[in-house]
């Protein structure tokens, strides 16, 4: 039946046909395995560096999976002795038509290569971009695509990103601003604040999220209702919000031993004499 369908002298065009195909797949293939390599190398070890090698990885496999389509086409038509020729310049028409109808998506191109080669956020990092704060889960040609803290998934178009802030980029610095009452000793409360931060970073469990001495750096405001005391702590990235959390807690729990108030806003009215 095979040989009724496509003749005597289309079997070898056919087996040719597979035999190139399966050459195309295994280059795919062992390139595929070796990127992994050669990405480690060029993005370094580390948290950071295998953050930035799954980012680049996926980008490049897309990239090369395009690139194997191609080949193949180009191939597959050359054993056919298919005239690709006017299939190109069709396909180069269509894309000029394209780029004149579709500036923002050139736009969003650039703007994805840059984002790659100034390093500017990983898969896995927490950034804010174009009004959107959320965890990187996939940088694409064309999109960013961030999941925020309720699960909600947005894509972002690399085109409309501006300005980008990655909170998780080695280290931070979470500031913790306490208020205390007005007739608190303000001497006192800082002490005190100084003790408990020290002691929460010589922990077991925060010890080594909390990489220098915390700071206290003082009156920060003198509020409506409250004096408002500041310090600062030098953390690994990704724990941030962990630290600041347990700290507020542990700030609440020792103001409250120590009979330091922490007030909330009130106000006094005084009733007019006739």
């Amino acid at each position: 039946m095979l040989e009724r369908l496509i003749g005597e002298a289309n079997q070898g065009k056919l087996i040719g046909s597979l035999v190139a195909i399966a050459v195309v797949l295994l280059v795919y293939y062992l390139l595929k395995r070796v990127s992994r390599r050669v990405l480690t190398r060029v993005a370094g070890r580390g948290p950071a560096g295998e953050s930035r090698v799954a980012t680049l990885e996926k980008v490049t496999l897309r990239f090369a999976q395009v690139v194997v389509f191609v080949a193949m086409l180009i191939v597959v038509g050359g054993i056919w002795e298919v005239n690709l020729g006017g299939v190109l310049a069709l396909g180069a028409v269509f894309g000029a038509a394209i780029g004149f109808g579709a500036q923002d998506l050139v736009k969003d191109l650039i703007g994805g290569f840059f984002i790659l080669a100034e390093d500017q956020f990983h898969i896995g990092d927490v950034v804010r971009i174009a009004d959107t704060e959320g965890t990187v889960e996939d940088i694409q040609f064309r999109v960013t695509i961030l999941r925020d803290v309720e699960g909600n998934k947005h894509f972002v178009p690399n085109g409309q990103i501006t300005v980008s802030s990655n909170f998780t980029a080695v280290f931070a610095q979470p500031v913790l601003d306490v208020g205390i009452a007005y007739k608190a000793d303000v001497d006192r409360a800082l002490s005190v604040m100084k003790d408990e931060l020290e002691s929460m970073a010589s922990s077991r469990e925060f010890k080594d999220s909390i990489v220098e001495p915390p700071e206290v750096l003082g009156v920060q405001d003198l509020a409506d209702s409250a004096v408002i005391i500041r310090a600062r702590l030098r953390v690994l990235a990704d724990e941030r919000w962990t630290v600041l959390r347990e700290a507020r807690r542990r700030i609440k729990i020792r103001f409250d031993k120590e009979g330091i108030e922490i007030p909330f806003p009130h106000m006094t009215v005084y009733q007019g004499e006739a």
